[in-house]
């Protein structure tokens, strides 16, 4: 018993420590009915209020998409996206207090129910003294009808996880992003013109956590134990979000255009606009994935990097050494590629045979891949010189290499690199043998200081 104690502890600690979200997350007990959840966006319609409520008629709004859910075997007649489209609308129409909904989705159960109200008091009317019948008020008629539909349910649009299992006990992360779109049209009824047709996509996110074991307690007890939590964000939910965004941007549209009145008048308009042009901008700048484009770095920079050098010549036994390099670079129209020279030291060493301090000269073509995120790689190519101190024996090189930089500011860069210089010489080390010149490696960290303006957004339809 006494060799099972380590196995028993470090199970009971990472059972402790795996199963903590399953267990907080997972459900004990039945629970009530309760009022429906509100979505959690914020509006910029919150405290603006209508000179007047336009009545509107919603007959159908539906999913378009005709999509079935996904299920990971076997076949589903289960739809991806609610076929209650209308009831959502309504029920965001209601709530925005800027429209009066008036029920056309199934406008014949209201005809006759009001034609067999007609009738009924046709027939009092006749068995009674008072032969006088009593009119129904007349049905309200909508100025505006809406139009539209869920359009679009993108699924799996960008999945992936991440997990490590060792000596039997590991973990796993993954993660699933769909996303739906919809769109909402006003149409006048007077004239058949569209006033407004406007568009929302949402993501809904799907995540799993699970932990697991697997070790022999001894030779005859094997223990396997499994853990973990799943999270869907509801797809009705996600629906609601959506059309409750497109009313508000048909709101915010329309006010701008002056189809609707605000009450408090034309200031209430401009600060209104002014929120809606800053949210466009950011629409615009955010890619596929959240990622927000933006123009960080000016046109030019001063970059200072310090970090290692390591030859690999004629000798063996090659030591790291320090190295440094001072680089100055300029962008071209296109923000992504860059030309960039500068001048370096580093120390080369072969332990017990070689040492010497040099001195280095790099012109680089540099291209971002990512230019318009705050996190980038980047990969360099170009030629160079390399000499020592005193400058006596000059010999040229190609260099080439990649990196990756971060910007916690704009015009302020982080970067790490890998660099790989190749000599058109086998003289650097003062040993020449065999076919193969001399090379060295470099590796580093550094800051790149961009100097100018950038742009403040970028529009993400060039980069998707």
């Amino acid at each position: 018993m006494k060799k099972n104690y380590p196995s028993l502890i470090y199970v009971s600690i990472l059972l402790l420590f795996a199963s903590c979200g399953a267990f907080f997350n997972q459900p004990f007990d039945t629970s009530e009915a309760r009022i429906g959840e509100e979505t959690s966006g914020k509006s910029i319609l919150d405290g603006i209020l209508p000179l007047q409520e336009t009545v509107v008629g919603v007959y159908k709004f539906r999913d378009q998409t005709g999509q079935y859910k996904l299920v990971e075997s076997g076949s589903t007649f289960s739809t991806a996206v609610t076929q209650g489209g209308t009831s959502i609308l309504l029920k965001s129409l209601a709530d925005s207090k800027w429209f009066s909904p008036i029920e056309r989705e199934n406008i014949g159960n209201l005809l006759n129910e009001r034609q067999i109200i007609r009738s009924t008091r046709e027939e009092y009317s006749k068995n009674s003294k008072e032969n006088q019948v009593t009119s129904i008020p007349p049905l309200l008629f909508a100025g505006i009808i809406l139009e539209g539909g869920v359009v679009s349910y993108d699924s799996n649009i960008i999945t992936g996880g991440s997990g490590a299992i060792y000596f039997g006990a590991g973990g796993s992360t993954e993660y699933r992003e769909d996303r739906i779109t919809v769109y909402l049209r006003a149409v006048s009824t007077s004239s058949g013109q569209i006033l407004k047709n406007v568009y929302v996509s949402k993501t809904i996110l799907s995540q799993g956590i699970s932990a697991n074991l697997f070790r022999y307690v001894n030779v005859k007890r094997l223990l396997e134990v499994e853990t973990g939590i799943t999270k869907n964000e509801p797809t009705q939910l996600a629906v609601k979000e959506a059309i409750d965004k497109a009313v508000e941007t048909l709101i915010i549209e329309g006010i701008i255009d002056g189809i609707w009145k605000p009450l408090g008048g034309q200031p209430v308009v401009d600060i209104i606009t002014q929120k809606y042009k800053k949210e466009q901008e950011d629409s615009e700048s955010t890619a596929l994935y959240d990622r927000k484009l933006e123009d960080r770095r000016g046109r030019t920079a001063f970059s200072v990097t310090g970090g290692t050098a390591k030859i690999a010549g004629d000798y063996s036994n090659s030591e790291v050494k320090p190295s440094g390099t001072l680089a100055y670079k300029m962008y071209f129209n296109k923000p992504a590629l860059n030309l960039n020279f500068g001048v370096g030291y580093l120390e080369l060493e072969n332990q017990g045979a070689f040492n010497d301090d040099f001195l280095t000269f790099d012109l680089n073509l540099e291209y971002d891949l990512l230019p318009f995120d705050q996190l980038s790689p980047f990969t360099y190519a170009g030629i160079g010189t390399i000499s020592d101190t005193n400058v006596n024996d000059i010999y040229m090189k190609f260099q080439y290499g990649l990196g990756l930089e971060y910007l916690p500011v704009n015009n302020i860069g982080l970067k790490v690199f890998a660099e790989h210089n190749l000599l058109i010489s086998d003289k650097l080390d003062g040993l020449v043998q065999g076919k193969r010149d001399d090379y060295f490696w470099r590796m580093g960290v550094g800051l790149n200081f961009y100097i100018g303006k950038p742009y403040k957004r970028v529009k993400s339809v060039m980069f998707e």
